[in-house]
């Protein structure tokens, strides 16, 4: 069967007409995806897509050294605090509710806290400087639960 001429020439023309058939599909997809440009223009299309994308990546890593830098200060600056108002005077009636405690620290619990107390004669500010959530200066109760209210914010 197979050594008969007329069927292997069959076969070589069945295998030819497949993949002439495929060329044909080939080049209609060809002509398709450059219909309107030359080769020219599709390589200067991938050059500017590769310089577009070196670009991009340039971009990216400038903000990320941009970011880090934000980071860095934003862990700096003063993002959490609390006020506490209590009367230092407890039983005598003067003053009342009218002095405060607040507390302004940053992600690594530095900051100040500033304590006012109020009586019917003066008022007295005091200001600490807090280092890791404590402070050189003797702190008060009060002064204690404003640095623990403002560190859970």
């Amino acid at each position: 069967m197979w050594q008969d001429p007329y069927t292997l020439l069959a076969i070589a023309g069945a295998i030819c007409g497949i993949l002439i058939l495929w060329n044909i599909r080939l080049e209609m997809k060809m002509k398709r995806m450059l219909r309107g440009k030359n080769a020219k223009t599709l390589e200067d299309t991938i050059v500017s897509l590769d310089q577009d994308i070196k670009k991009l990546k340039d971009y990216a890593n400038k903000n990320e050294l941009r970011m880090s830098k934000v980071d860095h200060k934003l862990a700096e600056t003063i993002s959490n605090f609390a006020v506490l108002r209590y009367n230092p005077f407890k039983g005598t009636g003067s003053g009342g509710n009218q002095s405060f405690v607040a507390a302004f620290l940053n992600d690594k619990k530095d900051g100040l806290v500033i304590s006012s107390l109020y009586s019917r004669d003066r008022v007295s500010v005091f200001s600490k400087a807090i280092k890791n959530g404590g402070s050189d200066f003797e702190l008060s109760a009060e002064e204690k639960e404003a640095i623990g209210l403002a560190i859970k914010s």
